[in-house]
């Protein structure tokens, strides 16, 4: 087998009409079609047999949004394939101005969806690679929107994995489900980016030897393995670092390598003004992060540290780093360690944006 193709991941593709003012907005969407624009440049000289793009398409599901991306994607050379993401259906029945959460399938017909009654799919990428594309977003009673699969979609799922035992499986689902953060699963910063029943995913994806999964939405370049399966989140092409992915299926390896777009037409110096941009926002983040389990430190202290970590999630966001904040208690810096690029045993280990997998 000898497969090239890309990543990229939470595009929020908005239109100038469209874009968030809100000045205190981690996303920098006033950049979604400019860097789209870089990427695909890029890619367009690279002879891909497809690219994979899971979730957090549009901004916020506006109507236009998924317009201009649909006619975008139809202008490529090679196969796309889309899932949705919570910002793609950010209600179950729409408005004027944004999709219905059944109308997804529709605009991407070319694009995985040529089922328009189901938002999951299957295809075959290549011969002896097939994907398979889940999407995590449904609505409660309420119309809250959760972050699960169904009993009908795992179902489904059994059944198509079952017929696909001779093949090289990748699944694309917008949600994470091999935890990125520790104690993503519990932490009230990380656990809206976990699939809630991310466990019944896993049990079904190792029984069938399904060793690799893609995913975006939460912002940052990471590699999580359980249990032999590899899962590859993406960060987003709006926030800092910028990234996007090429990887490469040849001599029985997955090899992985990340780019980052640098600058833009209208901004030469795109890191520096992201990263600060990133920065000068994390004061509030910090100290929710400070003040919850299990630091539960008090807001006179969180206040005192915050300051110091505030490249902290822009530095997650870029994967592969070490953390040693000495100027911190030593539990605290203790904790935030964690975050770092090591193994078990503390030592370094990064992988987050270049590695080569054995299949």
């Amino acid at each position: 087998m000898n497969v090239r193709f890309a990543i990229a991941s939470d595009l929020h593709i908005a239109l100038p009409e469209t874009i968030d003012t809100n000045v205190n907005r981690f996303h920098l969407t006033q950049f979604s079609i400019p860097a789209l624009e870089v990427v695909l440049q890029h890619l367009n000289t690279l002879n891909l047999d497809f690219l994979l793009l899971p979730g957090d398409l549009t901004q916020n599901g506006e109507i236009v949004n998924h317009q201009w991306l649909q006619a975008k994607l139809e202008t490529l050379s090679y196969p796309v394939y889309v899932i949705p993401g919570n910002h793609d259906v950010p209600s179950l029945k729409g408005s004027k101005n944004t999709i219905a959460f059944q109308e997804f399938p529709e605009y991407y017909q070319k694009f995985g969806y040529k089922n328009t009654k189901s938002h999951d799919y299957t295809c075959e990428l290549a011969d002896g690679l097939q994907l398979v594309a889940l999407n995590s977003n449904h609505f409660n009673e309420e119309e809250k929107q959760l972050g699960c699969l169904m009993e009908n979609q795992l179902i489904w799922l059994e059944e198509t994995l079952s017929k696909l035992t001779d093949k090289l499986v990748l699944v694309m689902i917008h949600h994470n489900v091999i935890e990125h953060l520790p104690n993503q699963s519990n932490h009230v910063l990380g656990c809206r980016y976990m699939l809630d029943n991310a466990s019944q995913l896993l049990s079904i994806l190792n029984k069938y030897q399904v060793r690799f999964i893609f995913t975006g939405h939460l912002h940052i370049q990471d590699i999580a393995t359980s249990n032999g399966i590899h899962e590859i989140t993406t960060g987003s092409l709006i926030t800092y670092p910028h990234p996007y992915r090429i990887l490469e299926l040849k001599d029985n390896q997955l090899s992985i390598e990340s780019h980052h777009i640098t600058q833009l037409p209208d901004i030469k110096n795109l890191a520096y003004f992201s990263k600060k941009w990133t920065s000068d926002r994390s004061f509030p983040f910090m100290i929710t992060m400070l003040t919850s389990p299990p630091l539960n430190l008090s807001l006179t202290e969180a206040k005192e540290y915050a300051p110091l970590l505030k490249n902290f999630w822009a530095d997650i966001a870029h994967g592969d780093k070490i953390f040693d904040f000495t100027q911190l208690p030593p539990h605290i810096n203790q904790y935030f360690q964690l975050f770092g690029a090591v193994d078990q045993d503390g030592q370094p280990r990064t992988i987050d944006n270049n590695i080569k997998i054995i299949l």
